[in-house]
């Protein structure tokens, strides 16, 4: 090479340049979701417009007209009303939330004695955050801590009438307290008796297969207020003169097993979907059945249907609500019954509790939609995205 060639040949590289404005940022992401195609782009801004429509009066009513402070209906009533709003107002009521946010949260559990509500709410948030942390250690100890101990003394601690605590009735439970009990026991019981429930149903034993595929078909088969009227009202015509059961009691069995009957159904789906040269693998290693379950096919059953059971989570935490037909005042249940309350009898009250109620129940099923995400991908080592 001579020495003209040579003063041609660069010994610096190029700075770095930045990508084109549409391949990187806020514009290529709306370039790929919102405008990638006409019709995209048509739908985008039928959206946009809907939202423009929609937002600011909304926004309006929730927040900027409401009524955050005061005691009694003057403050969420207008003067022909008998309130002190001026006429044509229209805001939320979220001074009635205010005012009741005891009774949402614990019922008509006596004033003096809600620190007993509190401590267990307290232990179950300790118990639990560690739970769903998959790093954290010591996770069997934590189980039996949460599933088993935590129940029990909740029980005792929430009932009372021993170690000299004074005695609440079940009747006197309510509001976001009976919501959380229901819905936690009922997905610590029927995960559980769904797997086992699952797994007799695909059973060869011809008994054990058909007590399981009835237990399954004629809970699927009727409504969840079936089953809690048949708890509270028919069970005790077949109890011996002079015995009864509890009725909160009565709910949460009712709950726990038309839980189960669904969550035994997206197992088996699980257990199906599971390639048969799995289970003839472990049976070539020797394996028992319980190892072969527990070991081999459980697992990857269990991770293909994580959305179905976090579905059936949801559905059961959300379906609480129907055990107003038996007397029992969850959430929504004591909202309702607040609507009664003259001193706060208003146009806008029903629907500012009816949005309160229904933004919590959100808060916890957005909850638990978001963890299941969580895990999946945590879970996913053959399909990595």
């Amino acid at each position: 090479m001579n020495a003209e060639a040579i003063n041609f040949v660069r010994r610096d590289m190029l700075a770095q340049e930045p990508p084109p404005g549409l391949q990187k940022g806020l514009g290529a992401w709306m370039k790929k979701n919102m405008f990638a195609t006409p019709k995209d782009s048509v739908l985008t801004i039928i959206a946009f417009l809907i939202l423009v429509w929609m937002v600011p009066p909304a926004v309006k009513w929730l927040f900027i007209d409401a009524s955050w402070t005061g005691g009694g209906r003057g403050v969420c009533a207008t003067v022909a009303q008998g309130g002190s709003q001026p006429e044509g107002w229209s805001g939320g009521c979220w001074a009635f939330v205010g005012a009741k946010f005891d009774q949402f949260l614990f019922g008509r559990y006596p004033v003096e004695e809600r620190w007993r509500p509190i401590l267990v709410g307290a232990l179950f948030i300790a118990l639990l955050i560690p739970m769903l942390m998959p790093k954290v250690p010591h996770k069997i100890i934590n189980a039996i801590l949460l599933f088993i101990a935590l129940p029990i003394f909740a029980f005792v601690l929430l009932l009372g009438g021993v170690f000299g605590l004074v005695p609440v009735e079940t009747p006197l439970w309510g509001g976001l307290m009976v919501t959380l009990i229901l819905s936690f026991v009922g997905i610590a019981v029927s995960l559980p008796f769904g797997i086992v429930l699952a797994l007799g149903r695909r059973s060869q034993m011809p008994v054990i297969r058909m007590i399981c595929t009835i237990f399954i078909e004629i809970v699927r088969g009727i409504p969840l207020i079936t089953v809690l009227f048949m708890a509270s009202v028919m069970l005790p015509l077949f109890l011996p003169q002079g015995m009864t059961v509890d009725k909160f009691l009565r709910a949460l069995i009712g709950v726990s097993f038309f839980a189960s009957a669904y969550m035994a159904e997206v197992i088996r789906g699980g257990l199906q979907a599971i390639p048969k040269g799995q289970a003839e693998g472990a049976d070539s290693l020797g394996l028992s059945y319980w190892h072969k379950m527990n070991l081999i096919i459980l697992p990857q059953a269990l991770k293909l249907v994580i959305p179905g059971i976090v579905n059936t989570f949801i559905g059961l935490f959300k379906d609480t609500s129907l055990v107003s037909i038996i007397g029992m005042f969850d959430l929504l249940g004591i909202v309702r019954l607040n609507f009664s309350d003259s001193n706060w009898a208003s146009p806008v009250t029903p629907i500012s509790g009816l949005i309160f109620a229904g933004f919590t129940f959100w808060i916890f099923c957005f909850g638990m939609s978001r963890y299941s995400g969580f895990m999946e991908r945590l879970l996913d080592k053959g399909h990595k995205r």
